[in-house]
């Protein structure tokens, strides 16, 4: 690695996208790949291993979601330095990365030259948010996502985020590499923690953390 170059660690798990961004980091000669994972565990390894100046991170990864990853990073390395970079906009997914240690947000709806910046910017410690970013949460005035969401665990989290996108149990069972009975109970403990007596009134809560259901009804 050149002096003075930025390493970065890619996390994503569909291959090509993250072979998209490899190239577009890499045309700047101070931004240089360093490596890439595919996985939370994958990316924590990978971690420990190269010692990356930034790690730039889906949020929607297999099994566990790339929040606990950063968790694991942090506990192991106080100083690192996470940006999600992700399909989200919602504020509660912003909230979320960003009470869990995350120095910067961009979506990948932006324009590629915002990631640029965004990796030079966290390189150097500075917080970073991308601009439909910082409209959407000025807009919802102080991450008012209120009580419920801060209660769910990253699990319970992305199991509602799941249902909120129209998935059944099963085949959410199969992205998380969870068992059926295992996202039942979350979805039953999301549930509890929500106040809702059946899918109408999780949906209700859900879209009041900004989340809306995609699928052709609520969850059952």
């Amino acid at each position: 690695m050149t002096a003075g170059t930025i390493s970065v660690l890619l996390v994503d798990d569909h291959a090509v996208v993250r072979e998209g961004y490899r190239r577009l980091l890499e045309l700047n000669s101070d931004v240089q790949v360093c490596g890439e994972a595919a996985d939370a565990a994958q990316a924590y390894q990978r971690f420990c291993a190269l010692q990356p100046d930034v790690v730039v991170m889906d949020v929607s990864l297999p099994g566990a979601s790339g929040v606990e990853a950063m968790r694991r990073m942090l506990a192991r390395e106080p100083d690192a330095r996470v940006l999600i970079f992700s399909v989200h906009e919602e504020s509660i997914f912003v909230r979320r990365a960003l009470d869990a240690g995350a120095l910067g947000y961009v979506t990948k709806a932006s324009a590629p030259d915002v990631l640029v910046e965004a990796v030079r910017a966290i390189a150097r410690r500075t917080s970073y948010l991308s601009p439909d970013i910082s409209q959407a949460l000025a807009m919802r005035t102080a991450f008012s996502e209120g009580p419920p969401g801060r209660q769910l665990s990253a699990r319970e989290f992305e199991v509602l985020r799941l249902l909120v996108q129209g998935y059944t149990l099963p085949s959410i069972a199969e992205k998380l590499g969870l068992s059926q009975k295992t996202v039942a109970n979350h979805q039953s403990v999301i549930r509890q923690k929500f106040g809702a007596d059946n899918g109408v009134q999780l949906a209700q809560m859900a879209s009041r953390l900004g989340l809306q259901f995609t699928g052709s009804a609520s969850p059952a």
